[in-house]
């Protein structure tokens, strides 16, 4: 994840009391505009303290420190993601718009206004075995998911299953961090996810429906 410039003249104003769900959630959310901003290592408690118009007592007493702060934030973000999956993958039996649905989740994720997908695709703390961890849970779970979709269609085995979902899963997240980093190279939200799940239809199809269907 690139180091930005982190403009300190955006902080908040400090505000009074707050009921602690309300000033948990503030914090997160200014964590997550200076980690996107600076990347994790560059990013200091003071910072975010600054961020959120709180003092340092007061942000380590919702966060014991800053890989704390960033675990908090990076499991909420992979959840995201995990549950937008889920959505596509119910939202109809069309195993072709399941795909353009999958693949329009992702996308719709990287292009977000927080970022919040560097902290997932594109962490510099991924050595950190608790931030590996839930960055692979992202892969693991998606996937999961789509090769039950694929295995009850298909008939493969189950790793066969697998290893096509993951290969999805790394198509449709490699894709949209690319298109987001060409600006879009003029090619829309909507058509750069119909573009690639053409391509991942057109693989998957090839494979025949199992007798039940």
């Amino acid at each position: 994840m690139s180091a930005g410039h982190y403009d300190t003249a955006t902080s908040r104003p400090r505000g009074g009391r707050m009921p602690r769900r309300e000033r948990r959630a503030q914090l997160l959310e200014s964590a997550l505009e200076v980690f996107v901003a600076q990347g994790y290592h560059a990013a200091a408690m003071d910072d975010i303290a600054e961020r959120a118009g709180v003092s340092k007592p007061v942000l380590y007493q919702h966060f014991p420190g800053k890989l704390d702060l960033y675990l908090a934030l990076l499991d909420a973000s992979c959840d995201l993601i995990i549950d937008h999956c889920r959505q596509a993958l119910e939202s109809t039996q069309d195993n072709k718009q399941r795909v353009a649905a999958t693949m329009d989740a992702f996308f719709e994720y990287v292009a977000g206004d927080t970022g919040a997908f560097r902290l997932v695709f594109e962490s510099d703390l991924t050595n950190e075995t608790a931030v590996r961890a839930q960055v692979d849970r992202v892969t693991s779970e998606c996937a999961s998911m789509i090769a039950h979709v694929i295995h009850d269609d298909t008939g493969l085995p189950d790793h066969p299953s697998r290893l096509l979902a993951v290969s999805l899963v790394g198509m449709a997240q490699v894709s949209a961090r690319f298109w987001l980093s060409e600006g879009g190279g003029g090619i829309s939200k909507a058509d750069a996810a119909a573009l690639v799940a053409g391509l991942a239809w057109r693989g998957i199809r090839g494979y025949p429906l199992t007798d039940e269907h």
